[in-house]
């Protein structure tokens, strides 16, 4: 059985789809080491200088990521995808904030290939996550929220075998139950593109995270690049 799938229908439409997909276990996510730190501050460092006084809007992998929200119907400035979101915030803030290991990991890639990365605790979720358009049963409980919502029908989600959603909007916003916290030890991380030529930028996001898990959580990985013939890991 898959543990993460793309399904038909998302293929279908989305056909450039590509996800980076890395499987984890035994891992650790202590609070984020000073090394760690001090790269996640120089990567913001190089990042803000790279982009200089380029609109958002304007970089190919976020771009690309507008197209695809408002093709299932979700303004893409009314909810922004989550590498557009850090980058903002970076760019307007002028810093990210350390949250854990993982999570610092995963945003320190995020905003180096501006591409949306996310890392999901596994601990809830039940079965295969499969990328999907909700039908609008799928039950989601937002960070600091703990009402139970549902996604809009037509809205593509990643949701569990028991219809949980841990991802809504795609990239948008996670859940809280797969929120990566202290206790975290076995995660899916996913590293999407939608732009022409993202494989190759998917790829290289993949190794970074790989080698910065590695040095800093520890842990065994497998890992996987899906595309529209190869949809599953």
């Amino acid at each position: 059985m898959p543990t993460f799938q793309y399904s038909p229908p998302i293929i279908e439409k989305f056909p450039q789809v590509v996800g980076g997909v890395i499987i984890a276990q035994g891992l650790t996510n202590p609070p984020t080491p000073d090394e760690l730190h001090r790269r996640y501050q120089a990567e913001q460092t190089a990042v803000k200088k790279r982009i200089g006084e380029t609109p958002l809007s304007e970089l190919e992998s976020l771009a690309a990521w507008r197209k695809t929200l408002s093709a299932f119907g979700v303004s893409p400035t009314g909810y922004r995808s989550a590498a557009e979101a850090l980058l903002r915030r970076l760019t307007k803030k002028g810093d990210i904030p350390v949250i854990n290991t993982l999570v610092d990991i995963g945003n320190l890639v995020s905003i180096r290939y501006g591409l949306p990365v996310a890392i999901f605790d596994r601990r809830q979720i039940n079965g295969a996550v499969t990328v999907h358009f909700a039908d609008g049963t799928e039950r989601y409980v937002e960070l600091d929220n703990e009402e139970l919502l549902h996604p809009e029908v037509g809205e593509v989600v990643f949701s569990d075998t028991q219809k949980m959603v841990i991802a809504r909007r795609w990239c948008w916003r996670q859940s809280a139950t797969s929120a990566a916290t202290e206790f975290t030890t076995d995660v899916i991380v996913t590293v999407e593109s939608q732009h022409v030529g993202g494989q190759v930028d998917v790829e290289r996001a993949v190794a970074d995270l790989l080698d910065l898990f590695k040095t800093y959580a520890g842990g065994a990985y497998e890992s996987a690049i899906l595309t529209a013939g190869n949809p599953a890991i």
